[in-house]
């Protein structure tokens, strides 16, 4: 059985005294029945990472460069980041694809950087509203799948996560029914192209407005293996519910 995996993304949120929300969180769950990875911005990985090493919590990071080291002001590489202390970087969100123009050979070259580093490399994907109102979602999605997703990709490196673009940050969820279609169709795509092993073994994540008051129905939906979280993963009193549902999904 995968284990489930609760992922928090803070975005551009978040200074040192806000940390506390992290002690609050692990204390909550000191032998927790999933996995926790809270993406923090690069300034308070360090600290974060450094406070939170007695605990079940990973602290994880939100996007890494495809280089190792180089003239690129302002980026920070996988290694970089492996020694601050993060375990796991975000690739390809529907925020860097848009604002920074990232494309799927972009997001696959900084998974690779992310693997090289010794992370995890939590890999979204995701359909624009006209997409899927146009009935692309399933053909964008395997386009995505395809060429984000390394060729070296398993369960101990990767973990990707289906984020509708419409729906994040909107307060609007995709379905029951739209998340277990996307959800199917990528657990068929990844067993076909790495094997049933391999590919019933990598984590799907649901992410997309997941709040205390729908993650019990989301976690229940098959192939749905936990959640990546924005505005909810902010604060303890938010995040931990939703770690209970996790929990309770997994028994």
């Amino acid at each position: 059985m995968r284990r489930r995996l609760a992922a928090g993304n803070w975005k551009m949120n978040g200074r040192l005294a806000d940390l506390d929300q992290l002690a609050k969180i692990a204390s909550a769950y000191p032998d927790p029945a999933c996995d926790m990875l809270l993406c923090l911005p690069a300034t308070l990985i360090h600290t974060a990472a450094a406070r939170l090493s007695d605990t079940s919590v990973m602290v994880g990071a939100q996007d890494c460069h495809c280089a190792a080291s180089g003239a690129h002001t302002g980026d920070i590489s996988a290694v970089q980041l492996a020694d601050a202390g993060a375990r796991a970087v975000i690739v390809g969100h529907s925020e860097r694809r848009a604002d920074h123009s990232e494309t799927n050979g972009t997001v696959c070259a900084k998974a690779l950087a992310a693997h090289g580093a010794g992370l995890t490399a939590v890999i979204c994907l995701g359909e624009t509203l006209a997409e899927r109102d146009a009935g692309r979602t399933l053909d964008v999605i395997g386009a995505q799948l395809a060429a984000s997703v390394p060729e070296a990709a398993g369960a101990e490196n990767t973990v990707i996560a289906y984020e509708p673009v419409w729906a994040i940050g909107s307060g609007r969820s995709a379905t029951s029914d739209q998340i277990a279609q996307v959800h199917a169709f990528l657990r068929a795509g990844l067993v076909e192209r790495f094997g049933t092993q391999t590919g019933t073994a990598i984590r799907l994540l649901y992410g997309g407005s997941v709040k205390p008051d729908n993650a019990t129905e989301i976690f229940a939906i098959p192939e749905v293996d936990g959640a990546l979280v924005g505005g909810a993963s902010l604060t303890a009193d938010d995040f931990c519910p939703i770690l209970a549902a996790l929990a309770a999904a997994q028994d």
